[in-house]
């Protein structure tokens, strides 16, 4: 039986998946952060406390949390041949462009003997300099002066993009940009080798070409999911991913809602711009709402999909899937010049641990005061330094199960 359980974005939430940031942020020079897709250096000490305080919101409030480092610990100690195979895999991904390189990788990583260590080397990126017996003298090495023989993985303390837990399964994702491919290796062994959640239907393939990220993939009901059409999830992934769910799973799902968003690095996902934070109240960042273009997928006869164009707005359409009256909250409020600045340092992106219960960052004031003003608890979170990654509350967890409604 399946660990995996989440029918909806506001059960009572059981079991969260987090990853503390750590070297990897140290290893982010200015150099490689556009590669990185970081704008800014997060100072690691203050980073670590404001998780921490994250994780410790959760676990004041009845829920376990299970760390990506210890998941990927258990599954890679489950046999010594699975753990040389993750390390081979990693570093044929890792985009090395030398096979001495690659060798003297493999055997640095292989020579590490305890695996939560070994695990924390590849997320935290392998200098040059660390290697035994590494000379640089190619003309490669003269050039481009590259410090690292593996990148660091600085994104992965958000959590929600790499794979979406769906119903009973899960969405291994395909990302969008090269730097996170690797990200989902650790998803892939967790949930092909760990003791409790070997076996877990997947309901999308990292090696799809396609990209589709979790960011972009909220469940509404045990009956209905909502898919971002953004930047880093395309509509042949939607499709594909919805052929799955329908018809190739056992699953209670029966219908898609597709919100098109604008295609920028602002918005890279729609948990960016909306969130669930109780049964009938969604934030949503304003400026978004009358530029949604949305589309409704069903599940059609005979293995296809039907799909039709949805004249009315967003609030129309979460009523008609909902039952009921729904509320829109704004991110910043009705000001525009509060609403931008709100929804960059991620006003919109909420978790909720219950429903009418959410974690926000603290800085979003406006938001949060919006919030509470129509009957939503608050838990406030410190955010200085992990704001500076782009992302917030839902993109830095994910989680594995929720009660039913």
């Amino acid at each position: 039986m399946s660990k995996i359980r989440v029918n909806s974005e506001i059960g009572r939430l059981k079991t969260v998946l987090l990853h503390e940031p750590g070297e990897e942020l140290h290893n982010l020079t200015p150099k490689y952060l556009d590669n990185l897709l970081f704008d800014d250096i997060p100072w690691l000490p203050l980073a670590k406390k404001e998780h921490q305080k994250f994780a410790q919101t959760f676990i004041d409030n009845g829920v376990k949390v299970v760390y990506l480092v210890d998941l990927v610990t258990e599954a890679l100690d489950t046999n010594p041949s699975i753990k040389d195979q993750f390390i081979k895999q990693f570093i044929s991904e890792a985009n090395i462009n030398s096979v001495t390189l690659s060798e003297l990788s493999y055997h640095y990583l292989l020579d590490i003997k305890d695996t939560k260590t070994m695990v924390l080397k590849a997320i935290a990126g392998i200098k040059k300099s660390e290697l035994p017996n590494y000379t640089g003298h190619t003309l490669r090495d003269m050039i481009d002066d590259k410090k690292f023989a593996t990148d660091p993985m600085p994104n992965l303390y958000f959590q929600r993009d790499p794979f979406a837990s769906v119903g009973t399964g899960v969405s291994l994702n395909s990302m969008y940009s090269l730097t996170r491919s690797r990200e989902t290796i650790f998803g892939e062994y967790i949930f092909k080798y760990h003791p409790i959640y070997k076996g877990t239907p997947l309901l999308y393939n990292r090696n799809n070409v396609k990209s589709i990220e979790g960011g972009d993939i909220m469940i509404l009901n045990s009956k209905t999911v909502i898919i971002g059409s953004s930047q880093r999830t395309t509509p042949v992934a939607i499709e594909s991913f919805a052929k799955n769910l329908f018809f190739n799973h056992e699953t209670s799902f029966e219908n898609i809602i597709v919100l098109s968003i604008p295609k920028a690095r602002t918005f890279m996902h729609l948990d960016t711009i909306f969130t669930q934070v109780d049964v009938n109240k969604f934030t949503i960042h304003k400026e978004c709402y009358d530029q949604l273009n949305i589309i409704e997928l069903h599940k059609g006869d005979n293995g296809k999909l039907a799909t039709n164009q949805f004249d009315g707005e967003l609030k129309d359409i979460l009523e008609k899937y909902i039952g009921q009256k729904v509320v829109l909250i704004p991110c910043g409020g009705d000001d525009s010049v509060s609403a931008d600045r709100e929804q960059w340092s991620d006003g919109s992106n909420t978790i909720a641990i219950a429903p009418g219960k959410v974690i926000a960052y603290e800085r979003n004031d406006i938001t949060n005061q919006i919030l509470k003003d129509n009957g939503i608890t608050v838990f406030e979170i410190p955010s200085s330094e992990l704001s500076r990654g782009r992302g917030g509350p839902r993109c830095m967890c994910m989680p594995l199960e929720r009660e039913e409604l």
